[in-house]
């Protein structure tokens, strides 16, 4: 069996990337579209994408439209391996959980 990707593993980092895994191309989302998505706080949001970009997962850009500041987020090829990784190593869980169970 794999093991966990400590840094997705997290509940609100996996949620964060999970829905960044489900956007199509170009795949960037607006940080309050996120925040409303995942239930987070502005700060807790902030500080989960914080650990995100610096693991390489994510990629953020920031940018002004009509003088109004905008974060947007998406996921990085490194993130979406990793994504992919950790979700095949939940996903040995389950099978195993359930062999054992109808065993």
């Amino acid at each position: 069996m794999g093991a966990p990707d400590d840094i997705i593993h997290q509940q609100l980092r996996l949620k964060i990337m999970a829905t960044l895994n489900a956007l199509p191309a170009p795949g960037y989302i607006e940080f309050p579209r996120l925040r409303a998505i995942v239930l987070a706080t502005d700060g807790n949001l902030g500080a989960h994408l914080n650990i995100l970009e610096g693991a390489g997962y994510i990629v953020i850009e920031k940018d002004f439209v009509k003088k109004k500041p905008r974060t947007r987020v998406k996921i990085s090829r490194a993130g979406k391996l990793a994504f992919d990784q950790h979700i095949v190593y939940l996903r040995e869980i389950v099978d195993t959980a359930q062999t054992k169970s109808t065993a």
